[in-house]
């Protein structure tokens, strides 16, 4: 391949396309190079680009043997293969238009302010041909259309960490700032001159080293770019043969057989995931982010939940609500017992807000019964220590937001009732480990945060003057190794076996999104879940820890898909992270959810699509595209001059961008439907079909010998056997829908 620049139109810069390849408007010249003669119809500047850019991408779906098939005037491409119909470049093709002008500082006046450098406009100064900068950005253009045609083998650049396309726009600019950063160690301005046509210094100088450059370092890259299409496909090789499937399949069916040996030990530990809001649209959706972190197509990924044996679907409804919250459902989930939206640990006879309704309608959870078994106990979230799925652990409350007294009416604090911060530290006095955000609502009204010192909304909030740190400690024997930190550094630093009781309070409320974590302050989930499990590990009659995933459901309320799979994602790890340290034979591990959100993906999109980029097609009523993820309702839906947003115009892969929704909403609601139950370990088996909710915690409860089922666990011990029988586990049962 050859390459020349120019000044015109009319020369061409792309020789190593075949003939057969170009418009039927190009000719070839003596010099073996192609000529574009434009269309005769053609009377504007504007309508000469975009017929330009209609005659390079034609020339590329040629090469690639793909029909291409403008539409005018909108320049939106229909793309059609054997396998695949695309109609969403029009980001493409309007970038094209814009970047293809026939001066480098045209391009630079695309989008400028994301061009700054120390050095300034890079392209602007550099004296690049046009020519150059036309080749590199086709050499771009085939990897945009390389994630889009051919999507199982993403093309990206080195700035890249994830396999997530970034708009166009940023992709271009991401690409040619890298490509320059590398050429400034070979192309100096030692040896440059000054000339009117650019008065500042340059790094691309001398015209014998742009020809360099243009011969020897853009042309492999146009190669390499059309030569991976050219063999990418959507299908990899070893699926295409029957045989792939049959030997899978086989494997599977082996381990399926296997698992009529049912692992009946007693379970000395006992591990609940509780991914709030992670739907089951969510736990697909976050396998297939996995599976493109790790550089694949995502969709024959796994989970490490979805390597457990058995699985079950909850029921997640709450007494008084068709679609729940998750105050009501920790309930459920942790105390054995539905119970209306709003409340935690306490029965359908408490109504929210109503603090004279709490008082004889208390129930406990299984981190009570495990205590009073004389197992550790822990707690780990993302949220507030004192949020609602934790609380239900061991406060009993008519209200979840009442976070400190702060939050709660007078009626209630004269009618005794205690806010969730206080019931942390004065219920369950001896918990090992608790971690997790919430620390404003342990000091006094006012007081300066550790971390945040000039953020008002960080301060204490505690009317009552109690500073609850000091409380925890009190509470702790003097022999004891009891430590409270609030950084990840801290954490790090602790060494577990001289730890007994660990208090982290990593943020004054929430913790952040997992892609928004600061390194040095905030430990990330994997990594309390690590720390918690070496500190209750040491306890040999075993432990019970409750571990969730909170920040997946806030995502989701935002609109922020990519906050909540990224939060679904880092679960992920902490589960594979528990599993490295504990064993099937001992170790009960619960994967589950509260509740789903309105939350989906569709549209056709092929294999390989990134989870978070469009649909292969645009809407047949208002001819926009649309990204795969939705919302049904929620803060996304948007409106510009009366149509629906276009999301070509604006960065959909940004971290906070909000998916388009159908309904808008302030905050996006839950979902009612079912969610999935995982399980491995001692009596995982039991945890099958379809249930109601508030069983999850008996089978627990049964499989660790604690709670009501005491008695059985005694009985199988005298007479030899280490796990109890089927009749055992029905006579177990059936007391505890009295006792709860």
């Amino acid at each position: 391949m050859y390459l020349t620049y120019f000044d015109g139109w009319k020369k061409s810069w792309l020789s190593g396309i075949p003939r057969h390849c170009h418009p039927c408007c190009a000719s070839q010249t003596a010099s073996g190079f192609w000529n574009w003669d434009l269309h005769p119809s053609i009377n504007s500047p504007r309508q000469a680009q975009v017929h330009r850019s209609q005659m390079i991408l034609s020339s590329f779906f040629k090469a690639l043997n793909v029909t291409y098939i403008p539409m005018v005037p909108k320049c939106i491409p229909l793309v059609k293969t054997s396998f695949l119909d695309v109609r969403c470049l029009y980001p493409t093709v309007h970038l094209m238009s814009l970047l293809l002008r026939d001066t480098s500082n045209s391009l630079a006046n695309v989008k400028p302010h994301l061009w700054k450098g120390h050095r300034g406009n890079l392209v602007a100064n550099s004296g690049i041909s046009s020519s150059v900068v036309r080749v590199l950005l086709c050499y771009l253009l085939v990897c945009s259309l390389g994630q889009v045609i051919f999507p199982f083998r993403a093309l990206f650049f080195s700035s890249t960490k994830e396999l997530i396309r970034p708009s166009l726009s940023t992709a271009y600019v991401i690409m040619v700032k890298d490509f320059i950063k590398g050429l400034e160690h070979q192309l100096t301005a030692d040896h440059w001159q000054p000339t009117p046509s650019h008065p500042h210094p340059s790094y691309l100088w001398a015209p014998e080293r742009r020809q360099v450059l243009e011969c020897t370092m853009i042309s492999p890259l146009l190669v390499l770019a059309i030569g991976t299409c050219l063999t990418n496909s959507l299908v990899p090789e070893k699926e295409k043969d029957p045989k792939y499937w049959r030997d899978q399949a086989q494997q599977t069916l082996k381990n399926a057989l296997r698992l009529q040996n049912l692992n009946t030990n007693v379970a000395k530990n006992v591990i609940m995931f509780l991914g709030d809001g992670m739907g089951v649209s969510t736990v697909t959706a976050a396998r297939i982010l996995k599976g493109q972190l790790h550089h694949s197509p995502g969709e024959e990924t796994r989970l490490e939940m979805d390597k457990f044996p058995y699985v079950a679907l909850s029921k997640t409804y709450n007494t008084n609500a068709q679609v729940p919250d998750s105050a009501g459902t920790a309930t459920a989930y942790l105390c054995g017992v539905k119970a209306n939206e709003g409340t935690v640990g306490v029965s359908a006879a408490t109504q929210r807000t109503q603090c004279n309704t709490t008082q004889g309608n208390e129930v406990t959870s299984i981190l009570r019964w495990a205590k009073d078994a004389g197992k550790s106990v822990g707690i780990v979230t993302t949220t507030r220590v004192n949020h609602a799925t934790p609380s239900a652990a061991y406060a009993h409350s008519a209200d979840r937001d009442w976070y400190s007294d702060n939050e709660m009416p007078p009626e209630a604090l004269s009618q005794g009732c205690k806010d969730i911060a206080y019931q942390l530290m004065h219920n369950i006095k001896d918990i090992e480990v608790i971690m997790g955000g919430g620390r404003k609502y342990m000091f006094p009204k006012n007081r300066t945060d550790v971390e945040y010192d000039m953020d008002e909304k960080a301060r204490g909030t505690r009317l009552d003057g109690l500073n609850l740190i000091d409380i925890w400690k009190s509470f702790k024997p003097r022999h004891k190794h009891s430590h409270y930190i609030w950084n990840r550094t801290e954490l790090l630093a602790l060494d577990p076996h001289m730890v007994d009781y660990l208090l982290g309070l990593f943020e004054p409320g929430d913790m952040q999104y997992e892609l928004n974590r600061n390194n040095v302050t905030d430990p990330s989930l994997s990594e309390m879940v690590k720390t918690a499990i070496k500190i209750l590990n040491k306890n040999p009659k075993g432990f019970f820890l409750l571990v969730e995933g909170g920040r997946i459901d806030h995502g989701h309320h935002e609109g922020k898909a990519k906050q909540a799979l990224h939060e679904a994602v880092e679960m992920d790890r902490a589960i594979e992270q528990a599993g490295t340290m504990t064993s099937v034979e001992d170790t009960l591990t619960v994967v589950t959810a509260d509740h789903s959100h309105v939350f989906t993906f569709g549209g056709y999109t092929p294999r390989g699509n990134s989870i978070f980029g469009l649909a292969p097609m645009v809407s047949d009523t208002d001819k926009k595209p649309f990204t795969a993820i939705l919302y049904g309702n929620g803060p996304g839906y948007k409106v510009v001059g009366g149509e629906r947003e276009n999301v070509s115009m604006v960065d959909y892969a940004h971290n906070n961008y909000q998916a388009q929704s159908a309904v808008p909403l302030r905050h996006e609601t839950h979902g009612g439907e079912d969610v999935a139950v995982f399980a491995k370990g001692p009596m995982a088996h039991l945890l099958h079909g379809v249930h109601e909710q508030n069983y999850i915690p008996h089978v627990m409860a049964y499989a660790a010998c604690i709670g009501a089922n005491r008695d059985h666990c005694a009985s199988a011990s005298s007479s030899g056997s280490p796990s109890p029988g089927p009749l055992p586990l029905l006579l177990a049962l059936l007391p505890l829908g009295i006792l709860f």
